[in-house]
C-alpha cells in the first residue's frame, strides 16, 4: 500500500511545487537536493515541517516545471493519438512512456539550468566580486572585528553593532550573511568612513575561517564558542575548533577575545588571548544578575566604578557576551552613558531566544539554534524561570555526524534536568536517542512524540494555556531524515 501511494504521489498536482520546495529547502544545492530526491519513497509527505516560500526564484522554477511538464504531456497525447490512428508506428507506446517518466525526468532536468548558471554565471561573478572585496577590506582604515564560532555569532554581531553605534560609525554584515560572497556584497556598500566593521564568519567546512580572514583582513576577532556543529563535514569537534581558532593567525593575540564559558573552546585558549565569561570581561567583574521574560540585568564593576545595565536579551548565558561588548565599547572610547544606552537597545534576534505571547502563554522561540551549547542555555533558562506549566519542544540537532547518538542522549539528559511538565519531540532519526537520555535521568513528566511537526507548530496555540512557559529549540528541515 505504501509503495502504491508513493508511486501515485509522483503524479500529484502538487508534485511540481514539492520539487521546488525540495530545492528551496536545500538552498538550491543540487547535490543535496538529488540525494534527498532519490531516497524519498513518498513525495506526498515531503512538506512535513514547512511549506514552499513563493519567492521570485521559486515562482520562476515552478512556472518552468509546469510548462515543461505540460508540453511533455501534450506531446504524449499527440503521440498516443497518432499511434491509435495508426499514423505513427510505436507512437502509442512512446506516448505512454513519456507520461510515465515525466515526474522523474523533470525532477532531474530542473537541476541543469541551476548547475550551468552556477558554473558559467554565478561563480565567475562571485570570484570577481570577492577579489574586489579583498582590496576594499585591505584599504579600509577602520577597526575590523571578525566574529567566529559554532554558535552565538549573529547575536554577538548584533550586540557589537547596537552598542558601538552609540558613539562610533559602525557597519555590520546583515542578518546571517556570513560567507565570502555575502562579505563581498557587504564590502561594496562601504563608504570607507566607518570607524568599525563587524564581519560574521559562518564556518561550514575546514579552511573556511582562514579563507574568510585572508579576504576581510580583521584587526580584532571574537570567538563566541565551540560546540558540535557541521560534524558531517568537520568529522570531529577538534577539527571544528581548530578551524575556528585559525583566526588567531590573522590578528594580534591581545585582540583575540574568546568566550571561556564554552567548555569546548577552552582547550584552544592560549594565555595571551583575552577571555571573557559570565563573571568577567576585560578587567570588569559581574554581580547581581537577574533574568526575567522582560530581559536580563546585571552590574559590572571595575575598581570603584559600577555600571548597572539592562538588556532585552533573555538568559544568564547572555551576560558574558553583554559585559564583553560593554567593556569593549568603553575600551574603544564610548562613555558609560553610551554603553548603558546601547545595552538597553539590545534585543533578541529573530528565532534566537525570542519571546512572544500566545493564548496567554509565554513562548521563547529559539528555533534557529542548532547546537548543544544552545540546548544547555535553553534548558537552563526553562529551569530558572517560573511558570504554571513548563513545556520544552525540539526536533533535535542536525549535522552531528558520528557523534549524533551521544549528543542527543545528552540533549535528553539536559531536558530531564530542567524537568519540564511536558516534552514534545518531533519524530525523526534522533528521537530515540533523546528518549534514552530522558529515561536515563528518570524523567517523569509527559512525553509527546509529534508525527506532524508542521501541524503542531501551526496550531501551537491549541496546545498551550495562560501561564504556560514554552521553550522551542532548533529546527529540522525536511531534507534531514
Amino acid at each position: 500500500m505504501k509503495a502504491i501511494r508513493g508511486f501515485l504521489s509522483l503524479y500529484s498536482l502538487r508534485y511540481p511545487a514539492t520539487i521546488v520546495y525540495m530545492l528551496q529547502s536545500t538552498e538550491y544545492n543540487t547535490a543535496a537536493y538529488l540525494k534527498w530526491y532519490w531516497r524519498t519513497k513518498d513525495y506526498s509527505t515531503i512538506t512535513y515541517r514547512r511549506s514552499l516560500d513563493y519567492t521570485r526564484p521559486a515562482r520562476l522554477l515552478l512556472l518552468a516545471l509546469r510548462l515543461g511538464i505540460g508540453l511533455q504531456l501534450l506531446l504524449s497525447l499527440v503521440l498516443i493519438g497518432l499511434g491509435l490512428a495508426d499514423i505513427l508506428g510505436g507512437g502509442l507506446l512512446f506516448g505512454i512512456g513519456l507520461i510515465i517518466i515525466y515526474p522523474v525526468l523533470w525532477a532531474n532536468l530542473v537541476v541543469i539550468p541551476l548547475v550551468l548558471g552556477r558554473i558559467f554565471i554565478s561563480k565567475p561573478a562571485e570570484a570577481k566580486l570577492i577579489k574586489q572585496s579583498k582590496t576594499i577590506f585591505a584599504d579600509h582604515k577602520g577597526i575590523k572585528i571578525a566574529v567566529a564560532g559554532s554558535y552565538g555569532k549573529t547575536t554577538m554581531k548584533e550586540m557589537l553593532l547596537t552598542v558601538l553605534s552609540e558613539g562610533l560609525n559602525v557597519a555590520a554584515t546583515p542578518a546571517n550573511k556570513n560567507v565570502s560572497s555575502s562579505h563581498a556584497y557587504f564590502a561594496r556598500k562601504l563608504t570607507g568612513k566607518e570607524d568599525v566593521l563587524v564581519i560574521e564568519y559562518g564556518e561550514g567546512e575546514p579552511g573556511d575561517i582562514a579563507r574568510f580572514a585572508a579576504i576581510t583582513q580583521p584587526t580584532h576577532a571574537v570567538i563566541t564558542g565551540v560546540a558540535p556543529a557541521h560534524l558531517d563535514r568537520y568529522k570531529t569537534l577538534k577539527a571544528a575548533g581548530q578551524d575556528i581558532f585559525s583566526i588567531s593567525q590573522f590578528v594580534d593575540a591581545d585582540k583575540l577575545f574568546v568566550n571561556a564559558d564554552s567548555p569546548d573552546a577552552r582547550p584552544f585558549i592560549k594565555p595571551q588571548f583575552q577571555s571573557f565569561d559570565n563573571h568577567s570581561a576585560l578587567g570588569w567583574s559581574v554581580k547581581d544578575v537577574d533574568v526575567t521574560l522582560d530581559g536580563t540585568s546585571f552590574t559590572m564593576h571595575k575598581d570603584k566604578t559600577a555600571i548597572s545595565l539592562k538588556s532585552g536579551l533573555i538568559g544568564e548565558h547572555q551576560v558574558g557576551f553583554l559585559v564583553f561588548v560593554a567593556a569593549l565599547g568603553l575600551q574603544l572610547g564610548l562613555t558609560q552613558a553610551q554603553v548603558k544606552a546601547g545595552i538597553a537597545k539590545t534585543k533578541p534576534f529573530e528565532h534566537r531566544m525570542q519571546p512572544y505571547r500566545l493564548s496567554g502563554a509565554a513562548i521563547i522561540d529559539d528555533t534557529y539554534n542548532g547546537n548543544l551549547e544552545g540546548i544547555r542555555a535553553g534548558t537552563a533558562l526553562l529551569k530558572r524561570l517560573e511558570a504554571r506549566r513548563k513545556l520544552y519542544v525540539t526536533p533535535g540537532l542536525v549535522e552531528q555526524g558520528a557523534e549524533s547518538a551521544a549528543i542527543h542522549t545528552e540533549v535528553g539528559r539536559l531536558i530531564a534536568e530542567a524537568n519540564p511538565d511536558m516534552v514534545v519531540l518531533m519524530k525523526n532519526s534522533v528521537t530515540g536517542y533523546i528518549k534514552a537520555g530522558l529515561a536515563e535521568k528518570n524523567y517523569r513528566g509527559e512525553l509527546r512524540v509529534e508525527e506532524d511537526p508542521l501541524y503542531f507548530y501551526t496550531n501551537i496555540g491549541h496546545f498551550v494555556a495562560a501561564g504556560d512557559l514554552v521553550v522551542m529549540q532548533n529546527d529540522w528541515t525536511d531534507n534531514y531524515a
